[in-house]
């Protein structure tokens, strides 16, 4: 049975799965929430989008639905033999041609990996439409990489910044283009240590590392939002609770409790695909989404950070990852 979308009875209905948030994670989640929705048109054909983490689970399902959609989509691995029986599934499921989809190396918590792919990349393509954000860690003890950034830190946010840095001239060229930055709900409960932002002065807590760090990415993302609006809208998103190899691999007690309300990784990649590919959302930027919709990034009072302290960590990003991004004071962004 389909629920009308725009009918009181379904908003209710989806805020009561936001805020209970186990059912709104879940897959049923997602799965009463697929029947407001019904069908929507998005528009990929002749677009170029890059997809990081792309190997397994949500970053794999996220380069079907574009590629089904008609874009050439870019996969970004760490591992090329892994990565290309992923490109191989990826062609299978999405019903395309196998040169449509292309296949990079790149270790993104090695900021001159993430230079040296971003070079080649914009010399055979002054163009990209949608960048997708997705590759993360969340390792089981605190390690440095050869070039002194803690691991978590490096991997989910210093590499994914400097990346969409580095790629900003394909960006603003193919404007309005999309920058989708996957994040996580457990953000909802950290609060960025701006003093501090790698967390060397606390014991190592894997779990509580990585949700700092998802906290990070949809700050810098509304910063990001803030800056490069109208050319490049920036979105921050939460996939819910999906199975992925990650996650039993990461969280093995959580994945064996919640396995039943586990979404399939095409359920949590629904919004990255949607956020990339839809018509609605022209003209908006920013904010933090769950299931095609914009949710609240604080629930807690403390989380919450100022303006200047978003420009404080934006700055902090640009000296750690050794570059600058132009400042655009009349972009015209707001926020919710």
């Amino acid at each position: 049975m389909k629920i009308p979308a725009q009918s009181k009875a379904a908003d209710r209905i989806d805020r009561a799965l936001d805020w209970t948030v186990g059912p709104g994670y879940s897959k049923v989640g997602y799965e009463v929430r697929e029947r407001i929705w019904g069908r929507e048109s998005l528009e990929f054909e002749g677009k170029t989008a890059i997809v990081t983490g792309a190997t397994l689970g949500i970053g794999e399902a996220a380069c079907v639905g574009m590629a089904r959609g008609g874009a050439e989509v870019h996969l970004v691995v760490r591992n090329l033999e892994k990565g290309e029986e992923a490109r191989e599934r990826v062609a299978a499921a999405a019903g395309v041609d196998g040169d449509s989809l292309v296949l990079h190396w790149c270790d993104l918590s090695s900021l001159a990996s993430v230079r040296s792919f971003a070079s080649a990349f914009l010399r055979a393509h002054p163009k990209l439409d949608v960048l997708v954000n997705n590759a993360g860690v969340l390792p089981p003890g605190r390690t440095h990489t050869d070039e002194g950034f803690e691991l978590t830190f490096a991997t989910n946010v210093l590499g994914p910044f400097l990346l969409t840095a580095e790629l900003l001239p394909a960006l603003q060229a193919a404007a309005p283009a999309r920058v989708i930055n996957v994040s996580s709900g457990g953000m909802l409960a950290a609060k960025l240590d701006f003093d501090d932002p790698q967390l060397e002065g606390r014991d190592f807590d894997g779990t509580r590392f990585y949700a700092h760090t998802k906290r990070a990415e949809v700050v810098l993302g509304d910063e990001w939002a803030r800056r490069l609006a109208p050319d490049v809208q920036v979105f921050s998103m939460h996939p819910g609770w999906v199975a992925t190899p990650g996650l039993a691999e990461s969280l093995p007690g959580f994945d064996r409790w919640a396995k039943p309300l586990l979404r399939d990784p095409a359920g949590g990649a629904d919004t990255i695909v949607w956020l990339a590919g839809s018509l609605q959302l022209r003209g908006q930027t920013g904010g933090f989404w769950h299931d095609r919709r914009r949710r609240s990034e604080h629930r807690i009072p403390r989380t919450r950070e100022t303006a200047e302290e978003r420009e404080r960590f934006f700055a902090e990003c640009e000296r750690l990852a050794g570059v600058e991004v132009p400042t655009d004071t009349e972009t015209g962004a707001t926020y919710a």
